[in-house]
């Protein structure tokens, strides 16, 4: 009877290590597709504030500096009206300067498929820059990932794929045998995997206590009662830049007669 061939103790450890390497890949994987949702969607909700809620507010801002500064200009001497103006002009131009350093487009709605999630998931775990401890091979992945997130939030499957066809294909993806630096490999991945984790947990929950994140909560829950919280927004500045706007015409017209 053929005898079982004795593992070495490098060997053994190397095949538990391996296993939970292959639990933390699909968590690390799971953690990174989380983030890139959120940062996705808050994207989207902060362009449609952006457009719909912050340009008008600026213009209204605009506007009430404008009837300070007419008020102001007509008591030279009152000083409660002169420094009402150089706080409305003050806040106008924040409101400007702010609106200007913002992406002025409006993003689509941001809504990632089971088969894009997918996608990224199967990415993750194979290409991620955690999962070698070369410092080249490293680089090559962290460009790739990046292509990766961008290809997700564009919602460009087929890009993954690609980007995932053409790092596995290349040469350098081949790596070196041998239980024992295989097992040194394995326990740098495992920390660095650790270690991503710990980042990612980090920045969701400043995401998540973030007064944008506030904002698309409110808009999640309002959405269920169908309605669109940003519009109704959007409406009441609309508003009030129309009374604005008449209160202007009025002060104009009445210097003019």
């Amino acid at each position: 009877m053929k005898q079982q061939r004795n593992t070495k103790p490098e060997e053994r450890e190397l095949a538990r290590k391996i296993k939970e390497q292959e639990r933390l890949e699909s968590e690390l994987a799971e953690c990174e597709l989380r983030l890139a949702t959120l940062r996705g969607e808050l994207k989207t909700l902060e362009a449609r504030y952006l457009n719909l809620v912050s340009a008008p507010y600026a213009e209204l801002d605009e506007l009430r500096a404008q009837i300070a500064e007419r008020l102001a200009a007509e008591e030279p001497s009152n000083e409660r009206l002169q420094r009402a103006a150089r706080e409305a002009r003050a806040r106008a131009d924040e409101s400007r300067a702010a609106l200007s350093a913002a992406p002025a487009e409006e993003r689509k709605s941001f809504s990632p498929s089971p088969e894009l999630k997918r996608m990224y998931r199967e990415a993750a775990k194979r290409i991620h820059p955690d999962l070698t401890a070369n410092a080249e091979d490293r680089a090559r992945r962290q460009t790739a990932m990046a292509e990766v997130n961008r290809a997700y939030q564009q919602g460009n499957e087929s890009a993954i794929a690609k980007i995932l066809e053409a790092y596995e294909s290349s040469p350098e993806a081949v790596e070196g045998e041998g239980a024992g630096a295989e097992l040194v490999r394995v326990i740098r991945k495992l920390s660095s995997m650790n270690n991503r984790i710990g980042e990612i947990e980090a920045e969701m929950q400043t995401l998540l206590s973030s007064d944008l994140h506030l904002l698309k909560m409110q808009a999640d829950e309002a959405q269920e009662q169908n309605r669109d919280v940003i519009a109704e927004m959007a409406e009441k500045v609309g508003e009030r830049i129309a009374d604005c706007k008449a209160r202007f015409e009025t002060m104009t017209a009445g210097r003019v007669h």
